[in-house]
């Protein structure tokens, strides 16, 4: 592991009237589908009129870049702050399925979002994107060498890939038990996928 440096969450200043919009058009994007949702409707959500909105984003596609960028660029950054805080590769593991976990718990419309609506983002902006996921996805790659390192990377490229389906798909899975119970269980098949990819 690197040295270690304090370990930052995929957060953000909840208070900013530009994240409150991005966090209601994420709501109605992932509700309605991206076509489905007028500027009109998303300004309509947060209290004000659809044409105030452009004070803040030059359009709807502009939104939704800003949207996915903003949680690749968290997402990359969290994971790798908490990979550099563990002291060995077996925390670092805990510390990347707890991250993952709490954005797959605490964000679900964001995964349906990024999940159909992507080929709407405009270039560069997906370009940045993807480059951003496949950082993230090797920082996993990293801890898991580390761990089983007789495993071939793309075999472990390819189980990360599968736990994060596992994980992300807190839109359907989640709502029959709280968060409370719903997190340990998913950390608990996470796990079990991911030994038995080292195999």
């Amino acid at each position: 592991m690197r040295e270690v440096t304090t370990a930052q969450t995929p957060t953000r200043n909840r208070g900013s009237r530009r994240t409150e919009i991005l966090d209601a058009a994420a709501r109605l994007f992932a509700a309605r589908g991206f076509h489905g949702v007028s500027i009109e409707d998303i300004g309509t959500a947060v209290g004000t009129s659809g044409p105030a909105l452009y004070r803040h984003f030059s359009g709807k596609e502009a939104l939704l870049a800003e949207m996915l960028l903003d949680i690749s660029e968290r997402l990359h950054a969290s994971a790798a702050a908490r990979v550099t805080a563990a002291p060995d590769a077996e925390q670092a593991l805990d510390a990347l399925l707890n991250g993952q976990i709490e954005f797959a718990l605490g964000h679900p419309a964001l995964i349906t979002v990024h999940d159909r609506e992507l080929g709407n983002v405009p270039e560069p902006a997906r370009r940045q994107i993807r480059r951003l996921q496949r950082l993230y996805v090797e920082e996993w790659v990293t801890v898991l060498s580390e761990l089983y390192p007789g495993c071939p990377p793309a075999r472990l490229r390819a189980a990360t890939h599968a736990v994060f389906g596992l994980l992300n798909s807190t839109p359907h899975s989640a709502g029959e038990l709280p968060p409370e119970a719903m997190a340990p269980l998913m950390r608990a098949m996470a796990r079990a996928a991911l030994a038995e990819a080292g195999n």
